[in-house]
């Protein structure tokens, strides 16, 4: 699919693989804005180079490197060269990473994490994208997910670990509070002053409280749950019209605008790649 001039973005799913999400694009002057995902990113820049902020740092991800993204971590990208950057990604969802954890006996209660974001790994790389071309194919769904286990394995036993359970909490009970009632409300959310006496602090203090707990201000993570949002009403094959208007954004180019800022790819294609895997 084109979508400007020297841009392209092909985003699909395979039935063998249930949960995992496959994207390859070619992007040059299209920002992602900063945005968490719900599950894991594994990318892989295949030319060019990427520029992205993640945990308070920049990051330039040249050709031949391995891009990891933890769930729920805010993070942003744009071109790192004049040419832009053309790259691979997976986007496996957390049950499809919890039933692997299960297959290798391991604590299948919290996910694993990545400490580094930027790998430079060629036998992986090589690896990840043999699988990543096989998943464009109509190779069995033996081969598809044999393979999927072999690589999986092998990143989880290289780069990542397993975290001690969560103390309970550590999140501040008014961010607690706050995230469910913007999540009952987001068609219509409140404003900031609403929020804040819903939780018995001042404005100033709630909002300095709150990105600080999420790494984003109350609207930007408003914005992110209805994207969320809007991903499951469009895998579930409902009209982007119909989910722009459920969820309170302004009309259908505003849902795909913010939509592509998080996923670089439109919901109407986001809706098709879905049907297909169905």
């Amino acid at each position: 699919m084109k979508v400007e001039q020297g841009e392209s973005i092909h985003f699909w799913q395979t039935a063998p693989l249930n949960g995992v999400e496959l994207l390859t694009a070619r992007y040059i002057e299209h920002r992602f804005v900063p945005h968490v995902h719900d599950g894991f990113v594994i990318g892989m820049i295949m030319d060019g180079a990427q520029r992205y902020r993640y945990r308070g740092a920049e990051h330039l991800a040249g050709t031949g490197t391995l891009v990891l993204i933890n769930p729920d971590e805010v993070h942003n990208g744009h071109k790192g060269h004049d040419a832009g950057w053309r790259y691979r990604a997976f986007y496996p969802d957390n049950e499809q990473i919890q039933s692997l954890l299960e297959e290798l006996n391991l604590p299948g209660t919290h996910l694993p994490t990545f400490n580094d974001t930027l790998l430079h790994d060629p036998e992986l790389f090589h690896g990840l994208q043999q699988l990543h071309h096989l998943l464009e194919g109509p190779e069995s769904a033996l081969h598809q997910q044999t393979l999927w286990r072999q690589m999986m394995l092998a990143l989880l036993n290289r780069h990542a670990r397993l975290p001690m359970p969560a103390k309970p909490g550590v999140e501040h009970r008014a961010v607690r509070q706050a995230k469910e009632l913007l999540q009952s409300r987001l068609a219509e959310p409140p404003s900031l002053e609403e929020l804040a006496a819903a939780v018995n602090l001042s404005p100033f203090h709630f909002a300095r409280v709150f990105q600080r707990a999420t790494g984003m201000p109350p609207h930007t993570w408003l914005m992110q749950q209805r994207i969320a949002h809007a991903r499951g009403l469009l895998q579930q094959g409902c009209l982007p019209l119909q989910v722009a208007t459920q969820l309170g954004f302004a009309d259908q180019s505003h849902l795909s605008r913010q939509f592509k800022k998080v996923y670089g790819v439109g919901p109407a294609a986001y809706r098709a790649a879905s049907a297909q895997s169905l």
